[in-house]
């Protein structure tokens, strides 16, 4: 993996971590704000504006690629370095949480 991908993703944004954890499988932009929305109980919102800036910056970074045009929406998913960067982002988030635990 390139490390300037690293050192820009990693640590990610909410919207990014939500977005590729939701492109594990195939999706377009608004069922994962919708599936965000569910998953957090309405606590986290991605607006279009945002939602389509990151996947259009994911997408040219490689984190995800464009799949196919369905009913002129178009569907992604993470590809091997999206999952590398996601799964660094879970062992971070993780350290985290045992970091604090002894507070």
């Amino acid at each position: 993996m390139d490390a300037k991908i690293k050192r820009v993703y990693v640590p990610m944004t909410e919207t990014g971590f939500y977005i590729l954890f939701c492109l594990q499988e195939e999706m377009h932009g608004y069922n994962i704000t919708q599936k965000v929305k569910q998953m957090t109980e309405g606590q986290v919102e991605i607006g279009p504006g945002t939602m389509y800036g990151t996947l259009g910056k994911m997408e040219k970074d490689g984190l995800i690629e464009f799949v196919r045009e369905e009913e002129k929406r178009k569907l992604y998913k993470i590809t091997p370095v999206g999952k590398e960067i996601l799964q660094l982002e879970i062992e971070r988030i993780k350290r985290l949480y045992r970091n604090i635990g002894g507070c």
